[in-house]
């Protein structure tokens, strides 16, 4: 992440510069809010730190400048200020500061205020960097249509109805639905790997392009695992790769890559799974027509222990209206 440094007097700048520094952050150096704002404005960092009086430019008008030529590329700005009543905090929050802290001000008081400001915009991308990932994967087949929107409306549906259960034996809590609902769409990024010549075939497979076509799930766990590498605390980064790993082994332990069997397979690509297999259903392909709803249900529940894990299923068939309603809504 780089940090705009906005600070007119010198010893305070050069105690902010050491503290970025510190922190291992790249930064640029500004003396007065206009010099700020024709940095911010060639460079584009991502967190600007500005003193509140400053010459040619307050930090109140450069905030408010940034508001309104930012775009879509959001700049989370930390206002300094020797001032403190609630008052000025407020002025600071309602000209587009993001947070305000009172000098003198500590090391770990600002490093923790940076820190938030990191998170904030991993939070603001991560929805429209992973849905444009999966829009990559799904792009190479156009009769899949809105299957991403379905996947992650039906998977969603599915948690929070596992999550209702009496005493949460799943322990499905508000942070694995959010995750679910953004890392559904990356169950086939896998897909990138594998040739036109299979993934796009209008007849059915032989078996050894079903074998082939398998490869999809380990190739989208491993450019999943490889980000997760570098970021391992990422939660969502974790779940997505054992979706994409998972989301075709059998509750029976008669599906791929690893023949899992029951509960040794991840819950929320035992979710994914029959998502993905009712849109599969319900949709139209080169090689057949969509089923209706009725028989996709009959399907699934003819697979209840067998492909499918039997709470899934009865969650399933308690929300099962829902379902067509999602389906409808984006045929």
């Amino acid at each position: 992440m780089k940090i705009l440094i906005c600070e007119d007097e010198f010893v305070s700048r050069r105690k902010l510069e050491k503290i970025i520094y510190t922190l291992g952050y790249e930064f640029l150096v500004a003396e007065n809010g206009r010099q700020a704002y024709q940095l911010w404005e060639n460079e584009r960092p991502e967190l600007i730190i500005c003193d509140w009086i400053m010459p040619e430019m307050t930090g109140i008008e450069l905030c408010q400048k940034v508001r309104a030529e930012e775009g879509s590329q959001y700049t989370y700005i930390i206002m300094v200020s020797a001032k403190h009543e609630t008052t000025d905090i407020v002025q600071a929050i309602d000209a587009g500061a993001d947070d305000f802290i009172s000098k003198p001000y500590i090391i770990e008081e600002l490093a923790v205020r940076i820190r938030a400001g990191e998170r904030s915009r991993m939070f603001q991308t991560k929805d429209i960097v992973i849905f444009s990932l999966a829009k990559l994967a799904e792009s190479r087949d156009t009769e899949t249509g809105n299957h991403l929107e379905r996947i992650r409306h039906f998977s969603r549906l599915l948690a929070e109805d596992l999550a209702k259960l009496v005493g949460n034996p799943l322990k499905i809590y508000p942070i694995f639905i959010e995750n679910i609902f953004l890392t559904s769409p990356l169950h086939d990024i896998g897909k990138v790997g594998i040739p036109d010549s299979i993934l796009l075939k209008p007849e059915r497979l032989t078996d050894e392009e079903r074998r082939k076509m398998s490869e999809h799930c380990r190739i989208g766990y491993n450019t999943l695992h490889d980000a997760l590498e570098k970021y391992p605390h990422t939660d969502y980064l974790q779940m997505g790769a054992e979706i994409a790993l998972y989301h075709h082994e059998k509750f029976d332990g008669s599906g791929y890559p690893e023949h899992l069997k029951g509960h040794d397979i991840p819950l929320a690509a035992r979710i994914v799974a029959l998502a993905d297999v009712y849109d599969a259903l319900t949709s139209k392909r080169t090689y057949k027509e969509p089923y209706s709803h009725e028989t996709a249900r009959e399907l699934i529940c003819a697979d209840v222990g067998s492909h499918f894990d039997p709470l899934v299923v009865s969650a399933f068939l308690r929300c099962e209206q829902q379902f067509a309603d999602i389906r409808l809504r984006f045929s």
